[in-house]
């Protein structure tokens, strides 16, 4: 078995982290896109006008968000038929207790607190590429 290459949404506000994110995905094989949206409004815009693939997608979701936070947006996603079998991997700022507990509720695939090193954040985006490109995903409808 190869690694098959993968699609990311990654759902974020803050500009600094997604700029960390295509970083450390800059010239990734394995990555076939990148897709940002800013918040989870927009994030659930893109996926139900059908402009990105879901086959192969993977969702880096931050939780603290304007407009619809990360776990709005999960509980959208996980009562969406089309929508509901693609994983979902929080990458956040939020150690709360809470946070983590309400997100393994709406059934993500993983929870990671950001590291505030850029050297470790880069690693944990390497490991989670790594990861996802090795993993037999859902077909799921397109």
């Amino acid at each position: 078995m190869e690694p098959r290459p993968i699609d990311i949404l990654l759902v974020e506000d803050d500009e600094l982290d997604v700029m960390n994110i295509q970083r450390a995905l800059h010239g990734a094989a394995d990555v076939r896109s990148l897709t940002v949206a800013s918040d989870g409004r927009e994030a659930l815009e893109m996926l139900r006008a059908g402009s990105l693939s879901l086959r192969r997608l993977v969702i880096l979701l931050d939780l603290r968000m304007p407009r619809m936070s990360g776990l709005e947006l999960l509980a959208v996603l996980r009562d969406d038929a089309r929508l509901n079998h693609v994983p979902v991997v929080v990458l956040t700022t939020s150690a709360d207790d809470d946070d983590r507990e309400a997100a393994f509720r709406l059934h993500v695939a993983g929870y990671f607190v950001k590291p505030g090193a850029v050297g470790p954040f880069r690693e944990l985006i390497a490991g989670l590429v790594r990861y996802w490109t090795w993993s037999e995903l859902a077909s799921g409808h397109d």
